[in-house]
């Protein structure tokens, strides 16, 4: 019998561990910052599919922003590296506001 885990979706992931949805889009938007084999896609009859996480994956996305946080400029400039969208920064940096 094969192993048996769970998936998880982003929105289900990101709250789970208590981040912005949009900021772990922007984490997983570069498939090395998860471990290999951690982030799957499943066709769900849409055209775009859904992407999840295993347990693990979460678990790499968790230590990432914990370790961004500590890097100078934090979750503003890794955005900012990433090229992420202004809007997108400042509804993330809101919710960092609050953190």
């Amino acid at each position: 019998m094969g192993a048996r885990g769970q998936i998880y979706t982003i929105a289900a992931a990101a709250k789970l561990i208590g981040e912005n949805t949009e900021l772990v889009e922007e984490v997983m938007a570069n498939p090395d910052n998860v471990d290999h084999g951690e982030i799957i896609h499943l066709h769900d009859g849409t055209e775009d599919g859904v992407t999840g996480l295993t347990s693990r994956g979460i678990e790499c996305v968790e230590e990432l922003l914990a370790d961004i946080r500590t890097w100078p400029g934090g979750i503003h400039q890794f955005l900012i590296d990433e090229h992420c969208d202004p809007e997108i920064i400042e509804r993330i940096m809101a919710d960092e506001a609050k953190r």
